[in-house]
């Protein structure tokens, strides 16, 4: 960077990027567990999927919520010479660095679908529509505080995570 700038990325698209995968990864292995009989029986896997798909999207829309709130309570103006991260870009990003955590998921919800069809697909699925939610829930944060949040580049690098 230039005269001391800095890349900065948007939180809630970073929250965002591991939504649309996570989501259309657990569809694809609920789907699959529709055909696959399983040990427990097809109707025992989709409630148990049902279950767990809003527990999960509950659990994972809910978790860090202090620690947003503590990073909007001490957000920062970007510089003059900072370089705002596109979202495209970002998402790419984040998608490319968790590649392989994505692929491991979904061949984790397909391998459950020999016990309990449906159900791991499902969780997964849950995942995505609770970062979705979180997403969202940061948006509106923004949009109270009149404030976007942003976190440096290289900092997304080392943990993945904007709160972490």
């Amino acid at each position: 960077m230039a005269r001391g700038g800095q890349g900065l990325a948007r939180v809630a698209v970073v929250v965002r990027a591991g939504a649309a995968p996570l989501w259309w990864l657990g569809v694809c292995a609920a789907g699959v567990g529709l055909f696959i009989p399983g040990l427990t029986g097809r109707r025992i896997g989709v409630y148990a999927g049902a279950a767990l798909f809003l527990v999960a999207a509950a659990v994972v829309a809910a978790a860090r919520r202090r620690r947003y709130t503590a990073l909007a309570r001490g957000a920062a103006r970007a510089g003059r010479y900072d370089v705002l991260q596109d979202r495209a870009v970002t998402a790419r990003t984040w998608r490319r660095g968790h590649r392989w955590w994505l692929l491991l998921g979904f061949l984790a919800a397909l391998g459950t679908n020999a016990a309990v069809p449906v159900a791991g697909g499902l969780l997964l699925a849950g995942c995505g529509a609770g970062l979705r939610l979180k997403a969202a829930w940061l948006g509106r944060l923004e949009r109270a505080q009149e404030e976007l949040l942003w976190v440096r580049v290289d900092w997304l690098a080392r943990g993945g995570r904007p709160a972490g």
